[in-house]
């Protein structure tokens, strides 16, 4: 079932236009990657979707009882919210702001929540423990637990790995997998990591010259790959196509 349709989207600020005539769906389930070069409209995509900026024209549909407050959102961080002077416990039970509406306390079941949630991710000796005394590894991981308190279905994910080393980055690729895979959650992350989408993805969205929608299958097939990023040639990485597998690149060398 669809949970998010976009039709004839065109997205812009003001009177400039970024993007036109964008079309996709994203159905329960799916793992759909936005790529494309900066500038080219993907975080303004993802925030006109959280109802945060309108869209110029088009429309976006939303799907199975979907309301804009049980999206659960990751955004980038800056070096101000790195900072942030709250405990673990208290980030991620703000998750569950959006569903208090006006009701300004927490209840049983919130509190419930975020105790899954800080478990679910690892937390749970860190839980007293100041925000910004984390490594970056840690601190995505209680953003991620914060926005699974406000959602079952969906998650936004700009750009989670932002920043990372390579251990953190592959935890939290693999997090962002188990959610999708074995909880079912419905994932859009926009991504610069090409080999990464092409990997854990089911759908690949191109955002930019040219406009591509489309399965990861399709995705490959299309040649796009070729020049959205410069890590990313055909005459310079192979791309074996195996989700229980590696990704071999230049030289055989393997890149989980």
């Amino acid at each position: 079932m669809a949970l998010i349709t976009c039709q004839n989207l065109t997205l812009g600020y003001e009177d400039r236009e970024v993007l036109r005539d964008l079309n996709f769906t994203v159905n329960s389930g799916d793992y759909l990657c936005i790529i494309g070069e900066n500038g080219s409209g993907k975080s303004t995509l993802m925030k006109t979707i959280l109802g945060l900026r309108a869209p110029l024209g088009g429309n976006i549909i939303t799907g199975d009882g979907l309301s804009r407050n049980e999206i659960g959102y990751l955004p980038q961080q800056t070096e101000a919210q790195k900072d942030f002077p709250a405990t673990v416990w208290e980030i991620v039970l703000s998750g569950c702001q959006g569903k208090r509406g006006f009701y300004p306390f927490y209840s049983r079941e919130d509190k419930q929540s975020a105790r899954e949630r800080i478990s679910q991710m690892g937390l749970d000796n860190l839980k007293k423990r100041c925000y910004r005394e984390l490594s970056g590894g840690q601190q995505q991981r209680v953003l991620l637990a914060r926005a699974l308190c406000a959602t079952r279905k969906i998650l936004l994910l700009d750009e989670p790995v932002s920043g990372l080393d390579p251990k953190a980055t592959l935890e939290m690729y693999n997090l962002i997998k188990d959610l999708n895979r074995k909880d079912g959650v419905t994932v859009i992350m926009i991504s610069h990591d090409i080999a990464a989408a092409v990997k854990y993805a089911s759908h690949i969205l191109h955002v930019g010259e040219p406009l591509f929608f489309g399965s990861k299958s399709e995705y490959l097939k299309s040649g796009i790959g070729a020049y959205s990023n410069g890590n990313f040639n055909k005459n310079n990485i192979n791309i074996t196509e195996n989700l229980n597998g590696n990704m071999t690149g230049n030289g055989g060398e393997t890149r989980d």
